[in-house]
């Protein structure tokens, strides 16, 4: 697990990404506005637990169907995203279960500051998944493997039952805490997961994924 910024772990703040999540469309920030993003953000400072897991895996696609492991699935999206991949990475993380009691709290008493919390904590998490997924990268990269991009349950046509495999596959709640509800949601909230393929074919993807990448034209593209 990693403290959030508390242990020479540089996980910078995209302040861009919070007013993203926030519906922002380039108008001019009031000081007010700002001012509380910042105490919003030293706060999740201090109530974050970030705690990631990850497992790799063999992976057969043929045609649209796709073994994985610890999960079997349909899905063109996914397919397509796994093209010349012949390995897998499953992969889950989380901010904490402080987090959510954070919100929570403000969400009784502060309603405007739980907005704000809200989108920061979503933004925090993302950071924080792009920081391991790069070294991750790094990490494959010099044992010859290329990573794709992070697919998720829920996008596209890839099933979101298919959580339950993925949480079976990494023991995610022995192991970082985070349990999965009927309905197949994650606590606690600001959790993800998601697979990257890994091929020994070199392709130019960001690891953020293709919402921040122009180019619509790739093949990998979801």
């Amino acid at each position: 697990m990693e403290r959030w910024l508390k242990e020479g772990c540089d996980f910078p703040w995209n302040e861009g990404e919070i007013l993203r999540y926030l519906g922002h469309h380039g108008q001019e920030i009031p000081d007010h506005v700002k001012e509380l993003m910042e105490d919003c953000r030293r706060e999740l400072e201090q109530a974050a637990v970030a705690k990631s897991v990850w497992k790799e895996y063999s992976l057969k696609v043929e045609g649209h169907e796709i073994d994985m492991g610890c999960v079997k699935t349909k899905s063109q999206n996914l397919e397509r995203n796994l093209k010349d991949c012949e390995r897998i990475l499953i992969f889950g993380a989380t901010l904490g279960s402080q987090v959510d009691v954070l919100l929570q709290r403000y969400e009784r008493l502060w309603m405007s500051r739980a907005v704000v919390l809200q989108a920061a904590a979503a933004a925090m998490v993302e950071t924080y998944i792009d920081w391991q997924n790069e070294r991750l990268r790094e990490e494959y990269q010099e044992k010859g493997w290329y990573m794709r991009p992070r697919f998720s349950p829920g996008y596209g046509d890839f099933p979101l039952e298919c959580q339950r495999g993925i949480f079976a596959g990494l023991e995610l709640n022995r192991r970082i805490g985070i349990t999965l509800t009927d309905s197949l949601l994650m606590a606690p909230s600001k959790s993800v997961t998601a697979v990257m393929g890994l091929s020994r074919m070199p392709r130019v993807c960001s690891i953020q994924g293709c919402e921040a990448c122009e180019k619509t034209d790739c093949a990998y593209r979801r």
